[in-house]
């Protein structure tokens, strides 16, 4: 199976790429299944309705969220009727949706999609991500209930991420870290056979603090001091992310790639390496 995860998209710039780019690649790179992080994709907080039916039609089969997961308050309502947008598994106990679900490809094989909340230097004490994951993937063994496993780490920590990754080793597919917004050029295959990335970056403008127009983070560090609220870059983006091709039999990732498609980023893909 062909996987294509992408970073969180930021604002207008990260939709617009999404929009243009996206269905060119599932058909030049023979994708089987693409999981978008979409937790910035409104205004750089949060995700719309409006703004997730954009991504899925655009190409995405399913929508990650994150720690900005309602931000936008029609998310609360819509996200019961959108199976295919995930908000993280530890949330809070009474949010609304569900933090993992079963998907099919387009040729019926399983694929199970998660995502999780870290604990470290987040704003909120969020539940144990390990034992929320563990249940999940004791659920549903690699290889038995579903095909592929792709399992998304929303944290600030490397460390977290890194620990999350092996934790998870031999019993998902493909686990990948967002919320940073920054790649990190760690793609490999773990030893028990997980594809690793410790930060799939953003799709969005680099030429910014983290997907925001410089001003106002700059001024920020500077004296201390905020004037404007933050507000997404609005140059070109880059499509950022991992590309994984599995194992049907067993599940394990065989190839991980980094992604960088446009933008300002040197470029990378599935036939590089």
């Amino acid at each position: 199976m062909k996987i294509l995860f992408l970073g969180d998209v930021v604002g207008r710039a990260g939709r617009t790429a999404i929009a243009e780019r996206l269905a060119a690649l599932r058909a030049d790179w023979g994708l089987d299944f693409v999981v978008v992080n979409g937790e910035n994709a409104s205004g750089g907080m949060g995700l719309t309705g409006e703004h997730a039916k954009l991504l899925l039609a655009a190409g995405a089969d399913v929508v990650t969220l994150g720690d900005h997961a309602f931000d936008q308050k029609d998310m609360m309502r819509f996200i019961d009727g959108e199976p295919r947008v995930i908000r993280p598994i530890n949330y809070a106990k009474d949010a609304p949706g569900r933090g993992f679900r079963l998907f099919e490809d387009r040729r019926g094989r399983k694929v199970l999609v998660a995502q999780v909340l870290g604990q470290v230097f987040m704003k909120r004490a969020y539940d144990d991500p390990f034992s929320a994951v563990e249940t999940v993937l004791r659920a549903h063994p690699l290889g038995g209930q579903a095909q592929a496993i792709l399992v998304d780490v929303h944290c600030e920590a490397t460390s977290e991420k890194m620990a999350m990754g092996h934790w998870c080793d031999g019993r998902a597919s493909v686990v990948v870290g967002t919320h940073t917004h920054v790649p990190t050029g760690d793609v490999t295959v773990l030893p028990g056979g997980t594809a690793y990335m410790t930060d799939a970056g953003m799709c969005g403008d680099y030429n910014s603090v983290i997907g925001m127009d410089k001003a106002e983070p700059m001024r920020r560090f500077i004296t201390g001091m905020a004037r404007e609220r933050f507000t997404p870059a609005t140059g070109e983006a880059t499509l950022s992310g991992i590309y994984v091709e599995t194992d049907d039999r067993s599940g394990k990732a065989l190839v991980a790639r980094p992604v960088r498609v446009g933008g300002r980023l040197s470029q990378s893909g599935p036939k590089e390496g």
